[in-house]
């Protein structure tokens, strides 16, 4: 068993035939098929499927496969570092961010530590929370930005770098926006404009609706934070944001903020990156940067 072999093994998982394995490694399909085998010579087990078409991975291939990406991926950094070394700190920064602290929160700090580190090129992959920390374990990212509630997450360092709390939205036509304090009692008719399933802001808020027994009507559901906003300012219904999202919209008087009735935060905007990993220069730097540079327009939450 040597790295190349893994490498290949690596790729050709991710794939459905050895054809497709060849292009995405940039060789011919028969070295493909040399290096497969031997690897499955050297370890003694079955590492594929073997069919005509297309391949998939055995149960020993299923469990080879975290081992494999995770040397594969080591032997590039390493290769990364040794070319920062040579180069004065250049390299990549592969950032997965969820869509609040990717829209509200990043863009001062990416635009700072570019001017700190301009030999340093951030990718950034935007998403929800739970695919990030997947493609985090996996080492297809290097670290995350994540809104999360504070649970420990397996084999990652979770930093909370701020609180990112849930308020009460509503346009400014709405009756109850002349209300300084607004009640559960106030809620109980209104109709929500509700975050898509699956994002952590939609849990939370449904959370908050069961503690404090509020049955809520939905008007409608959606799938973005900028289109619930623009439903709102239209009086549709009232929503449950990221304080962070409607900062300026507070500001300018497009909409009209409220703390939620009963509310805990639970909800952090947290630094997240793998436990017992060799990080390479970029990614190190930016977690110091993060950690210990705060920006004057990186507001936290104000009191209303």
């Amino acid at each position: 068993m040597n790295i190349q072999q893994l490498r290949v093994f690596a790729v050709a998982a991710q794939c459905k035939s050895l054809t497709e394995a060849a292009e995405a490694l940039g060789i011919k399909q028969p070295t493909v098929s040399f290096h497969l085998k031997k690897l499955e010579t050297a370890l003694g087990v079955e590492l594929f499927y073997k069919q005509p078409r297309h391949f998939r991975l055995t149960e020993a291939g299923n469990a080879l496969l975290p081992y494999a990406r995770r040397v594969s991926t080591l032997l590039t950094e390493a290769g990364q570092i040794m070319e920062e070394f040579r180069h004065g700190g250049r390299g990549t920064l592969k950032i997965g961010a969820s869509y609040t602290p990717a829209t509200y929160f990043l863009p001062p700090y990416l635009a700072a530590f570019q001017a700190e580190y301009p030999h340093v090129l951030p990718i950034l992959t935007v998403k929800k929370a739970r695919p990030l920390m997947e493609l985090l374990r996996d080492f297809e990212i290097d670290l995350a930005i994540v809104s999360l509630s504070m649970q420990p997450q397996e084999g990652l360092h979770v930093i909370p770098l701020l609180a990112d709390e849930l308020r009460l939205v509503l346009s400014p036509q709405n009756p109850l926006a002349q209300k300084k304090t607004i009640e559960l009692a106030d809620l109980q008719s209104e109709p929500f404009l509700i975050h898509e399933a699956g994002s952590i802001s939609r849990e939370l808020a449904e959370r908050w609706a069961q503690e404090n027994q509020l049955r809520w009507q939905v008007r409608m559901e959606l799938g973005a934070i900028e289109t619930i906003k623009e439903a709102t300012k239209h009086n549709m219904g009232v929503s449950i944001l990221p304080y962070r999202s409607v900062v300026r919209e507070g500001e300018t008087g497009e909409l009209v903020i409220r703390e939620l009735p009963g509310y805990v935060n639970r909800r952090h905007i947290c630094l997240v990156y793998r436990q017992d990993d060799l990080l390479p220069y970029p990614v190190t730097s930016f977690i110091r940067f993060l950690q210990h540079r705060r920006l004057p327009d990186a507001k936290s939450p104000s009191p209303l």
